[in-house]
């Protein structure tokens, strides 16, 4: 997963047709990048898909042979549309519902990948170790690239994060050190567990301000008014450890 081109292959989808934010392909490329190299997998689950670009990706850029396009928001039988159009309806297959509630058994999955929707859910104490952990097998992963802070925000710049937010949004995001405390307190003995920051920061901001989305406009005049100056993007890697056996004798 060398070839940092390969974003340019999906400029289709950099539209406000398809885009809900900053660039998820672009997210989701460096994520894959930064990944351990043991982080392979046959049957992944892309919990958050939204559009299932992402689940499109993963089906054509990695080593999966499943991938299970997860959302609430987005239909399945829209997704499922868009994927059977993509060629890919053998390989991908939507669901509608819901992260707190997931249908899947225990250890099912190689990886779980999750772009720009974890924040929407995971950040209370126990989400993680109770309503996602379980469902990746030991040795597998779990990935995520979400929007942060570089800094916690004070004063007015506080208050200029919480007025583009409008209201208890502004509570979702945190910044690295924050997320690897959280992840750490609940699942550290069980679990390696990586966070930093993403480099695709303009790049991913750029795309979505080009889409001409409405949604978009407005993040840029708030952009400039110096939110850039303390948002990123937070990549984060968690291996699911193999117990040692030998513990057991």
């Amino acid at each position: 997963m060398n070839d940092t081109d390969r974003c340019a292959r999906y400029s289709a989808y950099f539209t406000k047709d398809w885009m809900m934010g900053p660039n998820s392909i672009r997210l989701l490329d460096e994520l894959l990048r930064r990944a351990p190299a043991d982080a392979w997998f046959d049957r992944a689950l892309d919990l958050g898909c939204g559009p299932a670009v992402t689940s499109i990706f993963l089906a054509k850029e990695t080593p999966a042979k499943a991938v299970f396009a997860f959302d609430l928001w987005v239909s399945a039988s829209e997704n499922y549309e868009r994927i059977r159009r993509d060629g890919l309806g053998e390989r991908i297959v939507p669901i509608h519902g819901d992260a707190m509630d997931m249908p899947f058994a225990r250890g099912y999955f190689d990886a779980i990948v999750s772009v720009d929707a974890y924040h929407y859910f995971g950040g209370k104490p126990g989400v993680f170790s109770r309503k996602v952990l379980p469902f990746v097998r030991e040795g597998g992963h779990v990935m995520i690239a979400i929007p942060g802070l570089r800094r916690e925000p004070e004063g007015a710049m506080g208050a200029l994060l919480g007025e583009w937010c409008e209201g208890d949004n502004a509570t979702l995001f945190h910044t690295a050190d924050w997320w690897r405390a959280l992840l750490m307190a609940e699942c550290g003995d069980r679990c390696d567990v990586a966070v930093q920051e993403a480099e695709c920061f303009d790049a991913a901001w750029r795309d979505w301000f080009a889409s001409g989305h409405e949604f978009a406009l407005r993040d840029r005049a708030y952009l400039e008014r110096g939110l850039d100056r303390i948002l990123n993007f937070v990549l984060i890697c968690i291996r699911r450890k193999i117990p040692d056996q030998s513990l057991d004798k």
